[in-house]
Formats: structure tokens, C-alpha cells, sequence
């Protein structure tokens, strides 16, 4: 009797072993189900990103918005409802571009194999994809997430690290999802590339403690500057700012060569550099080269690409990336 329990427990170990490991994100994924989908991702965006290629900043941002609420569900995608706000009309989440990018993909993706490909997987490819067809990094991007059924504004507001963050709070944001310092270092490496408007930084500029006055941790002539031609007033809500003046569009260091003189765009940016351990980790990304960068953000992707992510038969495969199915 003890040997029969002791094989139906190991039997049973093994199934849950075999569970889990059939439940994982892998390479590959689609390859006997949808064997065309990570190309008909990969072809559309290299035929469209050359026309927009400011998009590689915007599909890596929603990407990046949309791990940090509820795991990589494509919750972000979701339309909000007369009972429901979703993420995508959250505070954080209103600037946001590349729904429409991301909706013509799925529908590629769906002509070719209905009801496969999630729309999780698509936003994690084109991210990627869109980032090395305008020459940055590669990083591998494992597939077999499903959709969440779930997006609520309330926890985009809550989850999302904003530009006023200080170090504590960026610290604490990124720690929930797993992520440590180094990650912080490396994912705020994406500001290499894109671009701000000015509401999100013009209380350093114009506000700073509520008395008019200037953040005294951005450099002076950088500031005069900005002042002087981008954000001319404390509400601009329309002009748009390079986040890496002189190099937005190239994947390079030079975000964290401007940090280290005081010329981060955000409150966030500059908060990188308060502490001993994160400061010294981009002094050692400078001294470092481009090729290593990119191989240690390619590292911190992979991580954020795995948050929470939902697989096996959890959530769903969303027919269209912006309603969950009925």
C-alpha cells in the first residue's frame, strides 16, 4: 500500500513538473501552430518603421507600460467600456502611440492563424522588432503569453513609474515586478531614443516646490535652454522634446553621459543618479561600449518580457486587441 501512495505522489509530482514546464514562455512557440507569425510581425514592422521611426521609442514604451500593470497581458490594449476605465485612458497611459501599429499586425496575424497568436506576444515583438530595424539591440523574445481579461485605470495609476518618480519610488516600482537596480539602470536606458512633451518635466523647469522657482539638480544652461526654445511656458502641453538631445533616434550611451551632467529630461532620470549603487552602475556603463550596453539591456528585456505573464490557460487569445472576447 505505502509503495502504491508512494508512486501515485511521484506520478503526480511529474505531471506538475510537466504542467509547468508546457506552461512557460519558449522560443519559438508558435512554430508548429502559427510557424509564419514572428515573421509576419518582423516583415511589417521593417516595411513601415523606416516611414515612423520615432514609433521604436512608442511600441518600447507600451511595452514597458504594459508588463508593470498585471504582467505582459496586453491589458493595456483594452478599450475602455461605460462600466469599466482602462488602462489606456490612464494619466500615464494618454500620450501612449502604436495602438493602431499593434492592431494591424494582430489582424495579419489572424488571417493567417485565427485565434493563436496573442496579442501580449505581438506588442513584445514589435517592440523588439521596431528597436533593431532602426539599429538597436537585439534581444530574444520568448513567446506563449496569453491576454489578460482584466485593465483597470486605477492600476495603471498605481503600477506605472512616472517622470516626477524619485529614487525610492522608482526603487520600490521597480522591486514589485521583480526588477532590481541594474534593471532600473538598464530599462532607463531606453530614453536614449524618443521623445517628451513638456508636461511631464516643466515643474523643474518652472515649479519645482510649488514656490516658481527651478530644480537645482538640472544643470543651469540646460534648463536656460530648454526655457528658452522647447517649453516656454509651465503649461506647454504641445511641444515635444528629445529625451537624449543631439541623439534620439541612435541607441547609443550618450542618455547616461548627459545624466551624469545633470541633464536628465525627468525627475526620474536624475533620481539615477542619488543613489551610490546606480551611479556607479552608469559610470561603468560609460567606461563600458555600446556593443556591452546593448548586451546587458538585451538582459533586463528578456527579464520585464517574463513579468507575471499569463500561459497555459490562463486568460485568452483576444481576437481583437482592444475588446476582450465575449
Amino acid at each position: 500500500m505505502g509503495g502504491i501512495r508512494v508512486s501515485g505522489i511521484l506520478a503526480v509530482c511529474l505531471l506538475l513538473v510537466i504542467g509547468s514546464t508546457d506552461a512557460q514562455l519558449q522560443l519559438g512557440f508558435y512554430t508548429k501552430n502559427c510557424p509564419k507569425a514572428e515573421k509576419i510581425v518582423k516583415n511589417f514592422v521593417e516595411e513601415h518603421i523606416r516611414n515612423a521611426p520615432s514609433l521604436a521609442a512608442a511600441l518600447l514604451r507600451m511595452h514597458f507600460h504594459d508588463c508593470f500593470v498585471r504582467g505582459c497581458d496586453a491589458s493595456v490594449l483594452v478599450n475602455s467600456t461605460s462600466s469599466n476605465t482602462a488602462e489606456k485612458d490612464a494619466p500615464p497611459n494618454l500620450t501612449l502611440r502604436g495602438f493602431d501599429f499593434i492592431d494591424r499586425i494582430k489582424s495579419l496575424v489572424e488571417s493567417q492563424c485565427p485565434g493563436v497568436v496573442s496579442c501580449a506576444d505581438v506588442i513584445a515583438l514589435a517592440a523588439r522588432d521596431s528597436v533593431v530595424a532602426t539599429g538597436g539591440p537585439f534581444w530574444n523574445v520568448p513567446t506563449g503569453r496569453r491576454d489578460g481579461v482584466i485593465s483597470k485605470s486605477s492600476e495603471a495609476l498605481a503600477s506605472i513609474p512616472s517622470p516626477f518618480s524619485n529614487f525610492t519610488t522608482l526603487q520600490t516600482s521597480f522591486a514589485n515586478q521583480g526588477l532590481n537596480l541594474k534593471d532600473l539602470v538598464l530599462l532607463s536606458g531606453a530614453h536614449t531614443i524618443g521623445v517628451s512633451h513638456c508636461t511631464s518635466f516643466t515643474n523643474r523647469l518652472y515649479n519645482f516646490t510649488g514656490k516658481g522657482d527651478q530644480d537645482p539638480d538640472l544643470d543651469s544652461e540646460y534648463a536656460a535652454n530648454l526655457k528658452a526654445k522647447k517649453c516656454k511656458s509651465l503649461n506647454d502641453n504641445t511641444t515635444i522634446v528629445e529625451m537624449d538631445p543631439g541623439s534620439h533616434r541612435t541607441f547609443d550611451l550618450s542618455y547616461y553621459t548627459h545624466l551624469l551632467k545633470r541633464r536628465g529630461l525627468f525627475q526620474s532620470d536624475s533620481a539615477l543618479t542619488k543613489s551610490s549603487t546606480t551611479y556607479n552602475y552608469i559610470k561603468q556603463l560609460i567606461q563600458g561600449s555600446s556593443p556591452n550596453f546593448h548586451a546587458e539591456f538585451a538582459k533586463s528585456m528578456e527579464k520585464m518580457g517574463r513579468i507575471n505573464v499569463k500561459t497555459g490557460s490562463s486568460g485568452e487569445i483576444r481576437k481583437q486587441c482592444a475588446v476582450v472576447n465575449s
